[in-house]
C-alpha cells in the first residue's frame, strides 16, 4: 500500500520554502500548510509582493544599499554628513546602524568579506567602487564596521592598507561588551577588545 503524502503542488511549495535561510523541513511544511488552509492566508498577495520586490528592487550602484527606480534613500539624502562613510559587509548591515540613530553619514556595502576558503577575493567585493567614490570626496573619514570574525578582520586589515594611500582617515568601530551584558558571559577576545577600546 502506497503511503499518503502531500499533493505535488504542496510538496513543491515546501521545497521552495526550505530554500529560505533559517527555514528547515518542519517549518517549511507548517508554512506551506498554513498558506493553503488558513482563513487569513493571502497567497496571491504574497506572490505579488515577491514578484514586485524582485522586479523593482536593485542594489544602488554607488553605495550598494537597496534601491528602486526612484533611487537610493541614503544616497539621495543630502542632509547626511558627506565627510563620513561607513563601510559594511552587506546591505542588511546598514539597517541596525540606521535604527540606532548614531550615524548620520553615508554607507558603502562591500557585498561580503574576504574569504580565501570560499574563493572570495578583493575583486569579488565592491572595493574598487569605494576607491572611486573616495576620489570625489575630500577630508573624509572611512569607518570600518565589519564583523570581528577572521574574515572580517582580514577584510578590515586589507582595506586599511589600501586606504592608507588615500586622503582619508580610517577608523574601526569599537568592540566589546554588549549593553546589559555581564562579564561572566563574555569570552576572552571580547574582554580583551573591551579593555583595549576603553575610553
Amino acid at each position: 500500500m502506497a503511503r499518503a503524502d502531500y499533493p505535488q503542488p504542496i510538496q513543491e511549495l515546501i521545497a521552495e520554502l526550505k530554500r529560505l535561510p533559517g527555514v528547515g523541513p518542519r517549518s517549511a511544511e507548517r508554512m506551506a500548510v498554513w498558506m493553503i488552509q488558513h482563513k487569513k492566508r493571502n497567497p496571491l498577495e504574497l506572490a505579488q509582493a515577491l514578484s514586485q520586490a524582485e522586479a523593482s528592487v536593485t542594489l544602488c550602484p554607488a553605495c550598494g544599499f537597496f534601491a528602486t527606480a526612484d533611487g537610493c534613500t541614503i544616497c539621495d539624502d543630502h542632509s547626511r554628513d558627506e565627510k563620513l562613510v561607513c563601510v559594511v559587509e552587506q546591505a542588511t548591515d546598514v539597517l541596525p546602524l540606521e535604527r540606532s540613530g548614531a550615524f548620520s553619514g553615508y554607507y558603502h556595502c562591500l557585498g561580503g568579506k574576504l574569504s580565501p576558503l570560499d574563493n572570495v577575493t578583493p575583486y569579488d567585493l565592491r572595493i574598487n567602487q569605494l576607491l572611486k567614490r573616495l576620489e570625489t570626496l575630500e577630508e573624509v573619514e572611512v569607518i570600518l564596521a565589519l564583523s570581528s570574525d577572521v574574515e572580517g578582520e582580514a577584510t578590515a586589515n586589507y582595506l586599511a592598507e589600501v586606504l592608507a594611500e588615500k586622503k582619508c582617515a580610517v577608523t574601526r568601530i569599537a568592540q566589546g561588551l554588549p549593553a546589559g551584558g555581564g562579564l561572566e558571559h563574555a569570552d576572552e577576545l571580547t574582554l580583551m577588545r573591551a579593555l583595549q577600546g576603553r575610553r
